[in-house]
C-alpha cells in the first residue's frame, strides 16, 4: 500500500496511490489523515489496504496523481529522531577532521531530535537565509512507527514500523561546529527536512525489504548530474529496529514517530572511502562526504555546498527502474523576510 498527503491545510488530504504512482483515490470515506490513520492503525490500516486492492482493480474513482501536490506524507509529526546508522559516513566525516572514533559508534547508535513541526514537501524549495551557512543535502530511509512501549526490543520493534520514505535531512554544515562545540546538540543547523511524496507499507517492498533495511539504491542527483547511488542495505549498522528500539530505550514513541536511518553511505569495494561516480564509484547522497575525501585523498576539500539557484533529486527505483516512493526534487532559495 502507499499513501501520500495532498496540499490541504495544515496536515493534508490523505490519498492512496496506485503502485505505479499513477493514479490516487480519496482516502476519507476511511479516514481523513495519515495521522488520524496511525493513531488506530489496527482499525483504519486494512481498510486502507482494502481501498489499495479496488484502486489497483478501478473499482473507486480516482485521478490523476501529480507528486508536485504533496505534502510530506506526515506534514509535522510527534516526534523526528534521526539516527546515523550507516558509521561509515561517521567515521569518514571524523577522519577528514583528525578526530578519533570511539568504538562505542560501531555498537551503540548515534540519535539527534530533529524539528518536526514543519517538514518540507518533496517539491517545495529549500529556504534558507544565507549561502555561507554551508547548504548540503542529506539522503536518508526513513520509517514511520505505530505505539512502541518502552523498552520495545530491536525485532519488535520492527513490527511496529507502519510505513517507510525516503528523506532529504538539510544540514547547514558551517553551523554545526559551533552547535556541536556547546556540547548540546543540533538545533540551527537543521532547517526543515524533506520527505518524498509516498509512504509505503513494508509489504509493498517484497525483496527490498529485509530484516528492516531497504534494499536498493538511493540515488542523488545534484543540478542535473548523478552525485551518489549507493546502496541503502549494505554497510547499514543498525537496522530500522535497532534504531526504534535504541530511541525507546526510557521513553515510549507515540504512533506517528518518524526514525532516520542518517546519511545513506558506502565503502569502496576495497575497504576504503567511497569514490566519486566520476571514479566508477557509488558517489555520496551529501555534499559532506564528497569534501570528507577529498580532504583525506587530497588534503583539501574541493566541491562547494549548494547555492542558491542549485537543484537536489533524491530517489530510489526498483528492480525495473520505477520509482518507488516518488522524487524529492527542490531547488535552494534564499530567505526574504
Amino acid at each position: 500500500m502507499k499513501l501520500a498527503s495532498l496540499k490541504h491545510g495544515r496536515d493534508g488530504r490523505l490519498v492512496v496511490v496506485s503502485k505505479d504512482l499513477t493514479r490516487a483515490t480519496d482516502a476519507f470515506p476511511v479516514v481523513s489523515t495519515l495521522q488520524a490513520a496511525l493513531d488506530d492503525w489496527a482499525r483504519f490500516g486494512p481498510r486502507l489496504a482494502d481501498l489499495a486492492e479496488q484502486l489497483e482493480h478501478g473499482s473507486v474513482p480516482s485521478f490523476r496523481f501529480h507528486e508536485h501536490d504533496c505534502m510530506s506524507p506526515l506534514p509535522r509529526a510527534y516526534q523526528w529522531a534521526d539516527g546515523s546508522a550507516y558509521v561509515n559516513h561517521v567515521a569518514l566525516v571524523r577522519q577528514a577532521r583528525g578526530v578519533e572514533m570511539p568504538p562505542s559508534f560501531w555498537t551503540d547508535p548515534l540519535m539527534y531530535q530533529g524539528g518536526s513541526d514543519a517538514f518540507l514537501g518533496p517539491r517545495d524549495p529549500i529556504v534558507l537565509p544565507d549561502e555561507a551557512h554551508g547548504i548540503d543535502f542529506e539522503g536518508e530511509v526513513a520509517v514511520i512507527t505505530g505505539d512502541v512501549p518502552m523498552g520495545a526490543t530491536p525485532e519488535e520493534a520492527r513490527d511496529l514500523i507502519r510505513l517507510v520514505m525516503i528523506a532529504n535531512d538539510v544540514s547547514l554544515r558551517n553551523l554545526i561546529p559551533a552547535e556541536l562545540g556547546k556540547g548540546f546538540g543540533f538545533f540551527q543547523s537543521k532547517p526543515p527536512t524533506a520527505f518524498s511524496p509516498v509512504a509505503v507499507t513494508p509489504d509493498e517492498l517484497g525483496p527490498a525489504w529485509v530484516e528492516g533495511k531497504l534494499n536498493r539504491p538511493l540515488l542523488a542527483f545534484l543540478n542535473g548530474e548523478a552525485f551518489g547511488r549507493p546502496e541503502a542495505g549494505v554497510d547499514m549498522t543498525f537496522d530500522f529496529g535497532t534504531l526504534i528500539s535504541h530511541a525507546a530505550k526510557t521513553r515510549p514513541l507515540s504512533a506517528g514517530t518518524v526514525v532516520g536511518s542518517g546519511t545513506v553511505s558506502n565503502r569502496d569495494a576495497d575497504g576504503g572511502p567511497g569514490k566519486p561516480i566520476a571514479e566508477g564509484g557509488l558517489g555520496y547522497v551529501c555534499i559532506a562526504e564528497m569534501r570528507t575525501v577529498e580532504t583525506i585523498r587530497q588534503g583539501a576539500p574541493h566541491t562547494p555546498f549548494m547555492r542558491f539557484g542549485d537543484t537536489v533529486r533524491i530517489e530510489v527505483r526498483d528492480a525495473r527502474g520505477h520509482s518507488i516512493f516518488g522524487a524529492i526534487d527542490q531547488i535552494v532559495r534564499k530567505h526574504h523576510p
